[in-house]
């Protein structure tokens, strides 16, 4: 089984990609952020006949939006918060079968944040911290077996998920507000899948900037997305993909395709 989460940043825009994508990693389900396309609109004929006939998604004109395509059955969860009370489609949930028991599934988008680090000057940024807050809360007061939770996350947590630690600490992604957030929601609970298989000590990145030319030559990546997994589920975890090509792909996301393969 394996599992793809990507921010295609506009789904419609980059459908041949998802072609690609499903040529290059073959995956049975992929978690989508930032769709930027409204229910109604949803290219669910195109994407079927990619192999994708489970389709769960939650979207909006222009901004956010999340969705889950999967080869195999989906049952979705209906009981998630609206989030910060924004219903701004920035999570959706399902459940599948791997190796004949319930996994649950969950895609997030969490807000970027803006520019400035402060909650009092940047609303933006003081919704941020809301969401992971709030989510974080969310998933304490559960009890959580068997599942996995992928995403554009937008922090970077660790030091050697951004190119430069020193110099990224007072930017938005990688702030002690941000990280020591988000560490402690994945510290109760869950386990980061992606470091399973990369020590942390070793650099890892997902994205790099749209503003960076040469992107590969200047190498100034963050690891913005992420998988976390249930402690339970540690012993099916049999590898991991950062699909960095992606990024040369034409008109693509600034964001990359990270895998995770588990054994059925």
């Amino acid at each position: 089984m394996r599992i793809v989460t990507w921010n295609i940043n506009s789904l419609r825009l980059r459908l041949p990609l998802l072609a690609r994508l499903g040529r290059d990693l073959g995956p049975d389900i992929i978690c989508l952020q930032e769709t930027k396309v409204p229910d109604a609109l949803f290219p669910t004929e195109a994407i079927r006949d990619l192999g994708y006939i489970h389709t769960l998604y939650r979207g909006m004109k222009a901004y956010n939006g999340v969705a889950i395509l999967s080869r195999v059955p989906l049952t979705p969860m209906d009981d998630t918060p609206d989030w910060c009370m924004r219903g701004d489609c920035r999570h959706i949930a399902a459940s599948f079968s791997l190796g004949g028991e319930t996994v649950d599934l969950h895609n997030f988008y969490i807000p970027a944040g803006g520019d400035i680090p402060d909650p009092e000057a940047n609303p933006k940024f003081a919704h941020k911290l809301a969401f992971v807050d709030e989510a974080a809360a969310w998933f304490a007061g559960r009890t959580n077996r068997r599942t996995i939770l992928v995403g554009d996350l937008n922090i970077a947590p660790l030091e050697q998920d951004v190119w430069s630690h020193k110099q990224l600490l007072t930017v938005v992604s990688h702030t002690p507000p941000e990280t020591t957030r988000l560490l402690a929601w994945q510290e109760n609970g869950f386990v980061d899948a992606m470091r399973h298989f990369v020590p942390a000590d070793e650099k890892l990145y997902t994205w790099w900037s749209y503003r960076n030319r040469d992107w590969k030559a200047s190498n100034r990546g963050r690891r913005l997305d992420h998988i976390w997994i249930t402690p339970d589920l540690t012993e099916q975890l049999a590898g991991m993909t950062v699909l960095q090509d992606a990024r040369d792909w034409p008109t693509t996301s600034d964001h990359v395709p990270v895998a995770v393969d588990f054994q059925d």
